[in-house]
This record gives structure tokens, sequence and C-alpha cells, in this order.
């Protein structure tokens, strides 16, 4: 067995990557800015309690050089996760978005160069460090983004999420070919959906289903199009690319892609009609008026409303042997635990 470190194991993907682990018996070291809120680790212990792995816990900054060197000591593997996704009224792009996915990525990743134990290093980055925005797939020869397309078009001030990540992605890259004692290998899942194991995390993937269910999208969703897959296909792809030395490159994780209302009608079909979802979508024009009270500016409306969009899902099952749990089940689990749970009702 071995002994792995997982940076962002308390999040909403990370916390799947780490039962998995452990599930396989392997010692798996959990970084965390603090060891003493037990909001985050609590979630993770009861996890690590019903499998034969161990859970370890150890300080570390993103923000911070050389915080990661103790965690890492004696790890054959790393799998950096933690990178804040946020979405809508953002108010410092860097302190909130690009400064912890660019510096987080540079001072884990020094820290790999700095430990000879680590040999394979799995970055999650995102299918928007593929593109910036959905109008962005006309400029494609097949109408579809494969790994080789790269976000061109986000910046700080449009986009700056997207643009965290195809930053963090493009620095990682340069400084794995900067050596060659340790492989990297990049997962670019979509839109992250599914049950989850902790509600410690601030991902907007948990909020979007709630907000469906609570009604506050009754009157109508934009027309928007996401590329979707499920929360456990993300993190066993995860343990298969780290796992498998021929795993190269980046790889998109997407199930599904479809809109909004398309989505939101799945997750009526799993609840039996019993909540105030959307039923149409919204004109084009009244986001133009309203837009800027979330955050969304008439760039991105006009970039993304309307705009299908369709990537390339061959290469994670075939290199990965993925197999894509239905986006149908997907959202109907992921609608039932927040209503057992009492978190919508």
């Amino acid at each position: 067995m071995k002994k792995i470190m997982v940076t962002g194991g308390t999040g909403y993907i990370g916390a799947w990557v780490v039962k998995y682990l452990l599930d396989e018996g392997h010692t798996v070291r959990v970084t965390v800015r603090d060891k003493s809120k037990t909001e985050k680790t609590a979630p993770l212990e009861a996890v690590a309690a019903d499998t034969k792995g161990t859970l370890e816990f150890w300080e570390a900054d993103l923000l911070k050089p050389g915080s990661f060197m103790e965690a890492m000591d004696g790890c054959e593997v790393v799998y950096h996760l933690a990178s804040p996704f946020l979405f809508g009224n953002i108010k410092d792009p860097y302190a909130q978005l690009i400064n912890p996915a660019l510096e987080g990525t540079k001072n884990v990743l020094d820290a790999v160069n700095k430990t000879d134990s680590v040999k394979r290093v799995a970055l999650t980055s995102s299918v928007v460090s593929v593109y910036g925005d959905n109008i962005d797939i006309r400029q494609t020869e097949n109408n579809t983004f494969t790994e080789d397309h790269w976000n061109t078009t986000s910046t700080a001030k449009h986009n700056p999420y997207n643009y965290s990540k195809v930053l963090a992605e493009k620095e990682a890259w340069k400084i794995h070919d900067a050596q060659d004692r340790w492989s990297l290998v990049v997962l670019n899942p979509g839109f992250v959906m599914g049950p989850s194991l902790t509600n410690a995390s601030g991902s907007a993937s948990l909020t979007f289903i709630q907000d469906l269910l609570s009604g506050k999208q009754k009157m109508g969703v934009p027309e928007l199009y996401f590329s979707f897959v499920d929360v456990r296909n993300v993190a066993r792809a995860h343990i298969l690319a780290a796992d498998n030395p021929k795993a190269e490159g980046r790889h998109i994780l997407v199930s599904d892609c479809m809109s909004m209302l398309e989505f939101s009608n799945l997750v009526g079909e799993a609840v039996n009609g019993k909540f105030q979802l959307p039923k149409n979508e919204l004109p084009k024009f009244m986001l133009y008026l309203v837009g800027w009270t979330q955050g969304i500016s008439w760039k991105y409306i006009n970039n993304n409303v309307g705009i299908p969009v369709n990537l390339d899902n061959t290469k994670s099952k075939q290199a990965l042997g993925l197999e894509y749990i239905p986006i149908k089940d997907t959202a109907r689990e992921h609608a039932n635990q927040l209503i057992e749970g009492g978190i919508v009702g």
C-alpha cells in the first residue's frame, strides 16, 4: 500500500477521491489549513471508519511556500485538487480565485520537485481550461472540444474562474516539463454533480440543484448549456489516471451536454413534480436587463446564452476505462440526498 497526499481532500470531489483511496487500503494524508476545524475533518473521519486505509490530516496552506513539504515527505503519489470553485458576483478575482489556484499549484509542485519519493501527480483542472465561452466552439473543426483545445478567451475580468483554471494548468505543465523524475496526468471535468460526502464544501456544484429545488428559479432559467458529469466518475478517474502509468496528458470528463432546463427536467422527474422547478427558459433580453444583479455581464450573455456545447470524452473511456453514470441517475441521487437530509423540502 502507498502513502498518498491529497490537497482539497475535504472538498466535494476530494472527499470521494479520499474514500476510494482508503477503500484500497492506502495511507492518505489530507492537507488542511487548520486541523482544529472539525467541520472540515469530521465527515472524512466518518468515511475512513468504514475503510481499510489510514487517514491522516496535515496542515498546509496553498499560499504559503514550503508548507506542503512535511505532509508530502515519503508519499509516492500526490493528488492536487485544492482550488476554489465560485461564479457570479466575484468581487476580487485574484484573492478569491486566481492566486489560490495559480500560487497553490506552484507551491504544491515546487514541493514535489523537492520530494524524491513522489513519482506521480494527478491534477484536477476543468473543461473551462479547454474553452472559455460556449461561442468558442465555433472555432473548432468538428464543432467539438477535445483535449487539444485551450481556453484563450478568459481573463481576470471576464470568466475569472475559467482564467484561474487555465493559468494553473499551464503552470503545472510548465513545471512538469522542466524535469524528468515525476509524471503528471490531468483531469478536466465538466460541471460536477451528484451526492456529496461532506456538507463543508463551498463548491458551487452543491448549490446548483439546491437552488433549483428551492424555487429560486421557478420563473425560468437562462438558455445556458453545460457539460455535466457525476462526482463519483470524476473521483474514480483520478484514481485510474494516477494508477495507470500509460495515462498521459489531459482527460476530458463529461457524461452529457445539455441545457439548464433539460437538467432541471431530470431533477423534476426524480422528485415527481413536488417542487417549484423552472418550466421554461428566460428570454435573452431579460438576462441583459437583470443579469448584472447576479454578476453576469453582457459579454457573458452574448457569448454563452443559446449556444450548445459538445465535448469529446473518448480519451477518458479508452485510456482510463471510465464508464459514465447516466446523468439522469446523478440528478436523482443528488436531489434525493438534499431532500432526505432536510436541506430542501
